[in-house]
């Protein structure tokens, strides 16, 4: 029987009760902005799910951290995974939908990982619907909860299958969000790009910075560039 927990090096993420556990483009999308150690006061992220973002940014920033999960068996193991970590005092999650739901501060950094399948074919299970499929969240809600809850200097970061790359940049254009970076992820040297983590600025970006990280090898080693990523968090790297 496979392990109901993900062991990170600092903290542990139990994830029976959620639809949705963690992955490896997840991690990467909370180290790449954890590293960054942005001069940060309050955080958000969207769909919490496991706590894994959460957890990622509090063992890196010294800022306020702050979630929202709508689900609420993943909202329970959400709360327990954060009760067990060091960083229980600075992070804080509520039950509620993110369209909705009355945010009493702007936040300096939003972070999420989005339900992904617009438009596309759906599980039979409701809850990895709900987790997977943007009919629960479309990129136009998220953009417009990013708009009305980050201060006017705040950023976004966000995970994409990288099919949707533009897409996404488009709809972020429309309600004035500016490509600060991107860092597009392939598994192997053989395969092509299928994740896009975005950084978007609500100020110009004269010149956007755009990278890219393969996870292995073609012998399935974790390439030198994914190990230094996930040093402080993977228990193998």
């Amino acid at each position: 029987m496979p392990n109901t927990f993900f062991q990170f090096k600092q903290f542990i993420i139990h994830q029976e009760r959620c639809a949705m556990k963690v992955t490896t483009d997840a991690s990467i999308l909370g180290a790449w902005f954890a590293a960054k150690k942005m001069d940060l006061s309050y955080i958000l992220d969207l769909g919490s799910g496991t706590g894994l973002l959460i957890l990622m940014l509090a063992q890196k920033s010294n800022a306020e951290i702050h979630g929202i999960e709508i689900d609420e068996e993943a909202f329970q193991q959400l709360q327990e995974n954060i009760h067990r970590s060091p960083w229980k005092e600075k992070c804080s999650v509520i039950k509620g939908d993110v369209r909705d739901h009355p945010f009493t501060l702007k936040y300096d950094f939003i972070i999420t990982n989005p339900p992904f399948y617009e438009n596309q074919l759906t599980s039979p299970h409701e809850k990895i619907n709900l987790a997977r499929h943007s009919s629960s969240l479309s990129l136009e809600e998220l953009f417009l909860c990013a708009v009305n809850n980050l201060t006017e200097c705040g950023s976004l970061g966000i995970l994409m299958p990288y099919q949707r790359e533009n897409e996404c940049i488009e709809i972020a254009a429309k309600h004035d969000f500016h490509l600060a970076e991107s860092l597009q992820v392939r598994q192997t040297p053989g395969h092509g790009m299928f994740r896009s983590i975005l950084h978007f600025s609500r100020k110009p970006v004269e010149q956007p910075s755009k990278k890219q990280l393969t996870i292995a090898n073609s012998h399935q080693e974790y390439s030198p560039e994914f190990t230094e990523l996930m040093k402080d968090y993977y228990l193998k790297c």
